[in-house]
């Protein structure tokens, strides 16, 4: 992973934005509906976007910025870019970043414009009504294990809140009133035929981001564990456990 990717809040927060034309026009709409307020290179700020096209004076100020220790994002110029600017599939409270590292703005775009055909426009309702019920799942699932156990359920693609089904918004009082327990402990063996993630079947890739603990035989390689969450417990061992630790357990054989 090249970079972290980070959901900053700028609203009210002071942003710098250096240049003019058609890229940095489109910045600024960016950053104002993000709520920053713009400033110029002479401000103070801890973020900044330089879209200047001529080489020296884009090299000055970003050299400038940089030696005032202002992270820098600059426009067509990737080396230079402290940070980048994904491509960004909005529904809000939900955000979808897409980021290419700087390799290609038209493949995050062209990936953007996938993923909105896919997303449905409820989505953003979803995920307000799921905040709206916190208080209730807490007291159904006092446990924060079976709580999200219980969601993950769910959000599945056969589950009563599936995020990609257009109804999903409307279901959430209905889910609650009809969940009673929390989902039930789980052990999984799993083959995995190569360290290629891609080669992962739907299935074990759901089981990988579902996963409370993981024991993996060693030769299971480090993509392979990176497609599970990163608060899963991971467990090198050559032999496989007996039945469920707690939650959902996997057992890793590399055949």
């Amino acid at each position: 992973m090249h970079s972290l990717p980070l959901f900053v809040r700028l609203k009210g927060r002071r942003f710098i934005l250096a240049g003019d034309g058609d890229a940095a026009d489109a910045k600024r709409r960016l950053l104002e509906r993000a709520g920053a307020e713009i400033v110029g290179p002479e401000e103070e700020a801890a973020l900044a976007i330089v879209a200047i096209d001529d080489d020296a004076q884009a090299e000055t100020i970003i050299g400038q910025l940089k030696a005032r220790g202002i992270l820098v994002n600059a426009v067509d110029r990737p080396s230079a870019c402290d940070f980048t600017l994904p491509a960004i599939v909005d529904r809000s409270p939900v955000l979808i970043a897409i980021g290419t590292g700087g390799a290609s703005a038209g493949l995050a775009k062209a990936l953007r414009q996938r993923l909105e055909a896919m997303l449905p426009a409820s989505l953003g309702v979803l995920a307000t009504a799921l905040e709206n019920a916190r208080n209730a799942m807490r007291s159904q699932w006092p446990g924060s294990a079976d709580r999200r156990r219980a969601i993950d359920a769910a959000l599945s693609p056969s589950g009563m809140l599936d995020p990609l089904s257009d109804t999903a918004a409307d279901q959430v009082d209905t889910w609650l009133a009809q969940e009673t327990s929390a989902v039930a402990s789980s052990f999984h063996h799993l083959y995995v035929t190569s360290g290629d993630p891609d080669d992962l079947t739907l299935k074990q890739a759901r089981l990988l981001g579902q996963a409370d603990m993981i024991w993996y035989q060693p030769g299971v390689t480090p993509a392979i564990l990176n497609r599970a969450r990163a608060d899963a417990v991971r467990q090198k061992s050559d032999a496989c456990p007996e039945g469920p630790h707690h939650g959902i357990t996997l057992y890793l054989e590399l055949k």
